[in-house]
């Protein structure tokens, strides 16, 4: 697969120049603990020992405005829209006026029925009520995946992508359309990275920094992802530790979530 001969949807303004070396010195920033920051506990100063200057870190590289990203193939996987599937009878409950709730005020028989699922239609039957009053939401569910590529790292990673970690997310609008948007106002990554790097001159490695204590061995912390022609599944936990920095810096890299707007529009 040739990095550079990928197609892209949406890419950034920002630039790289070319002649500077791309590594853990230049790819730093004020956030990250890099092998050139000034260590000031034991946990840092073994980090600075131990990893090589030149390297390429992954997680500062995926969340540095200064490369070049761009993105290709966002696509979606799974999508649920729909008005026809079941609430538990509390969140029916819930949505109704207040107006509503006094007029139809809770029985011991209703209260059983909490956490039944059903229809907008069966509540207002439970409550003996319209089902003009009871707002039917729209269920969202919305999984896909992206890959975020640098031509000058000769680096590129796929993630993935949903609006919601749950079984669906309900909105409560009239248009189908303003219901998939809103339902994207807090969208994550989550699961699975996969790693594809061409660059052998250089070293790319990942950090997993919740395993990285005085006593552990840099094996338990460090990968080496190795060059190769071919997308390499990253462990669990180094796999969390991208997605964690990814959604801490998500603010200000405003190509993923364009991506993501545009195909889901």
């Amino acid at each position: 697969m040739d990095l550079t001969a990928l197609p892209t949807q949406s890419a950034t303004n920002m630039t790289t120049d070319q002649n500077t070396p791309l590594n853990s010195s230049n790819l730093a920033s004020s956030d990250n603990m890099t092998s050139t920051a000034k260590a000031e506990d034991g946990t840092s100063q073994k980090q600075a020992n131990v990893i090589d200057p030149n390297a390429i870190i992954l997680a500062q590289a995926l969340t540095d405005t200064a490369i070049s990203w761009r993105i290709h193939n966002c696509k979606i996987s799974e999508k649920t829209v729909s008005q026809e599937l079941p609430l538990q009878f509390l969140y029916h409950y819930d949505s109704l006026d207040d107006a509503i709730k006094q007029a139809h005020p809770l029985t011991p028989k209703l209260l059983a029925q909490f956490n039944t699922l059903m229809s907008a239609k069966e509540a207002a039957a439970a409550l003996g009520i319209s089902a003009d009053l009871i707002a039917t939401p729209w269920h969202v569910k919305v999984i896909g995946s992206l890959v975020v590529f640098s031509e000058a790292l000769q680096l590129a990673v796929r993630l993935h992508w949903t609006n919601t970690a749950k079984t669906t997310e309900q909105i409560y609008t009239q248009n189908k359309a303003d219901a998939v948007i809103a339902a994207f106002k807090d969208w994550q990554f989550f699961g699975r990275v996969d790693v594809l790097y061409k660059n052998d001159k250089q070293a790319l490695i990942s950090i997993d920094e919740y395993s990285i204590d005085k006593d552990s061995s840099v094996d338990d912390w460090v990968l080496t992802i190795a060059a190769g022609n071919d997308y390499q599944l990253l462990p669990a936990t180094h796999a969390l530790s991208i997605l964690s920095k990814l959604e801490e810096h998500k603010p200000k890299l405003p190509w993923f979530e364009a991506a993501i707007l545009e195909r889901i529009e």
